[in-house]
């Protein structure tokens, strides 16, 4: 009876490509070349974020979920206990995941209050006034 290999996806230009896993240690040094990818990611959105910089959301999102895919499947093949060096990339990755988490909270709100306001100029500008308890500039009183 032949023992199934253990697989992890791998990406290439958006096709799945299965590679064996031989040991835990393989399965670790993949690791590291996955939460690589995912850091370079987040890295790069933090950093548009801090510097106000035009971003591909779109591009960065895709980036960081094949990334997440692969490190969910990558973990299924990685020992119970997992050495020093791997449980420090986690704990920055971490710290890095709750920075670029705050300052996309900080980006979303902003872009909230533009739509809120973007919103209330255009109300304010189909309105005639009939309806509102201020006179508008627009409406029968301004003639």
């Amino acid at each position: 009876m032949v023992t199934p290999v253990p697989q992890l996806a791998s990406f290439e230009l958006g096709f799945e490509r299965m590679a064996p896993v031989g040991s835990p240690a393989v399965a670790t040094s993949m690791l590291h070349g996955l939460l690589d990818r995912l850091e370079e990611a987040i890295d790069e959105e933090t950093s548009g974020l801090e510097r106000r910089a035009a971003l591909d959301f779109t591009e960065i999102s895709r980036r960081k979920s094949r990334s997440l895919l692969e490190l969910s499947r990558a973990t299924r093949a990685l020992p119970q206990a997992m050495d020093g060096r791997l449980l420090e990339r986690l704990a920055r990755l971490r710290a890095k995941l709750l920075r670029n988490q705050e300052l996309l909270g900080i980006h979303l709100a902003a872009a909230q209050e533009v739509a809120g306001i973007l919103g209330s100029a255009i109300r304010y500008a189909d309105s005639d006034g009939t309806y509102s308890s201020a006179p508008h500039a627009s409406g029968p009183a301004a003639r």
